[in-house]
């Protein structure tokens, strides 16, 4: 039997007098009332009621016992509470995990906002390009770029992110603006490693696709890296319109083949699946949703 229902039973039983009327109070049986005093006395070894086939009368023992039940369940009550308003109200720590790029530029003015309108949470946010674990980690929430790989997560779609290949203008200077894809065979074309080793571009333009390997003298694994290299001049990249956006507007970057699409890179926020998430993560996830979705 579980204890603490035990407990309340016996605390009710000793304020009506009555099995009869607990057990109409709790949807049980007498007999099973009778139970759970029995399973409290068996467990202490001790009895706890004195019983007549008038009235039952605490013994010493019962009535030290009966205070500390109240003691117990009057501390479970307000741990029930505090778990109530944790959910009813955002309040605590959050931990969020976004790309480097994307969490850098697209969700830290969402996360000001979001303090802003909810100053009771303190959000930690860890910037990596690796798919981490909610689980194993302890992160509550986590921005994913690219194809879902764990369906046993609670998924919302965020807004694409749209892929924009650029150089700078003294590369293209040095070494001539492609025309077509195909051109690009003869470019630096620096790589990002999260991508994986033999990652390929891919162009279309109607109904004519064009894959051009990514060959160049340099990998990295950092996006804001490789827009660095690229501005420095070393090579031509691919990368997010969230990273390039500022560079391309201050006319520091070009982009090439305007004409031609690059796929969109899928992009949701995830959570672990709780039937009941907390205030500070359900309303943290409609905000992201509502201001990038």
């Amino acid at each position: 039997m579980d204890r603490l229902t035990s407990m309340a039973v016996f605390v009710r039983v000793v304020e009506k007098g009555s099995f009869t009327a607990v057990a109409d109070e709790f949807g049980l049986s007498t007999t099973m009332v009778a139970n759970h005093v029995r399973a409290l006395e068996q467990q202490l070894g001790a009895r706890l009621l004195d019983r007549t086939t008038r009235r039952h009368s605490l013994t010493e023992i019962g009535a030290a016992y009966e205070e500390r039940c109240r003691d117990v369940l009057s501390s479970v009550q307000a741990a029930d509470q505090v778990a109530e308003a944790l959910r009813a109200v955002p309040q605590g720590r959050l931990r969020v995990t976004a790309p480097v790029t994307w969490g850098a530029y697209r969700l830290m003015p969402v996360i000001g906002a979001y303090m802003a309108a909810h100053p009771g949470v303190q959000v930690e946010v860890s910037l990596n390009d690796r798919v981490t674990d909610l689980h194993e980690e302890g992160f509550d929430v986590a921005i994913r770029s690219g194809p879902l790989q764990d369906d046993s997560l609670i998924a919302r779609t965020l807004a694409p992110a749209r892929m924009y290949a650029v150089a700078s203008p003294g590369y293209l200077q040095a070494h001539g603006t492609p025309r077509d894809p195909e051109d690009l065979g003869g470019h630096a074309c620096l790589g990002f490693m999260a991508w994986g080793r033999h990652h390929q571009w891919r162009f279309q333009c109607g109904e004519r696709t064009v894959e051009v390997p990514v060959v160049g003298p340099l990998v990295c694994n950092n996006g804001q890296a490789l827009l660095t290299a690229a501005l420095c001049g070393v090579g031509v990249v691919v990368q997010a319109d969230v990273l390039l956006e500022a560079s391309l507007r201050a006319g520091q970057l070009v982009r090439l083949l305007p004409e031609w699409e690059l796929p969109q890179r899928q992009v949701h926020i995830v959570r672990r699946p709780e039937v009941r998430p907390t205030a500070k993560l359900r309303t943290f996830v409609d905000f992201v949703v509502e201001k990038l979705g």
